[in-house]
């Protein structure tokens, strides 16, 4: 599941006329780093839900095989991350499955990251898993974290009072592993995903999974330079 139905009001004037997905960076549409991880870890079949310039982004995704596009469609009303997902499940099935930003992306290191968080998911334990990036592997993001994790991964809020306190948190980097019980029983509704992490954090089966490599959001035009510098110095260093 590819989350791209956000309006992108930050990257304005950029997304007056294009939706963020589709802005490039490092000559690559936002969304095309996320597709081509899926891809690389072996992904056949993504659903993306579309809602602000619908037609673009669909135009865009027409020219994809790896993996093949089924589009959810929030064109009438947008739903948020929890409620897109919600509206997308007949398409995703009764299984796992991974779940991505469409304006974060990362840079592997020496595996894909998201073959790492397969091999670490355990549907016995976890109803979500994360992928997280520490403070001195992301450009873009800022200085607030969201979890802390025990020794085996499980996952609460990060709480510390200090907002220049990062030695100890992890930011969710935006690719995950969820499933579809997590949502059973949930009305449909628009709503933000983090009402799902609080349920699984409530009942101890949120975990997470360092990243490794370099984690890059996009979320500001001010943010597109350091990016493309990272992915610069990346293919230098590859």
């Amino acid at each position: 599941m590819v989350l791209a139905a956000g309006l992108g009001n930050r990257m304005r004037p950029i997304t007056d006329t294009i939706p963020k997905p589709l802005v490039p960076i490092a000559g690559k549409p936002l969304i095309d780093w996320g597709l081509d991880s899926l891809a690389e870890a072996g992904v056949e079949r993504a659903v993306v839900n579309v809602h602000y310039l619908a037609d673009q982004l669909e135009a865009h995704l027409l020219n994809r095989t790896k993996p093949a596009i089924l589009i959810s469609d929030e064109r009438n009303t947008l739903l948020e991350s929890g409620g897109g997902i919600i509206k997308a499940l007949p398409l995703l099935g009764a299984d796992p499955f991974y779940l991505i930003n469409s304006d974060t992306f990362w840079l592997d290191q020496d595996q894909s990251n998201l073959a790492r968080l397969a091999h670490f998911y355990d549907a016995q334990r976890m109803d979500i898993l994360l992928m997280l990036a520490s403070h001195d592997q992301s450009t873009g993001h800022g200085t607030t974290s969201d979890f802390v994790a025990s020794s085996e991964g499980r996952l609460t809020r990060f709480a510390s009072r200090a907002q220049d306190d990062t030695s100890h948190g992890y930011i969710y980097a935006g690719a995950a592993i969820l499933h579809p019980r997590i949502f059973a029983g949930v009305i449909s509704d628009t709503h933000s995903l983090n009402r799902e992490f609080n349920t699984a954090n409530a009942v101890g089966r949120l975990f997470g999974l360092p990243m490794t490599g370099q984690w890059l959001t996009v979320g500001t035009p001010d943010a597109i330079a350091p990016a493309e510098a990272v992915v610069k110095a990346h293919v230098k260093h590859a």
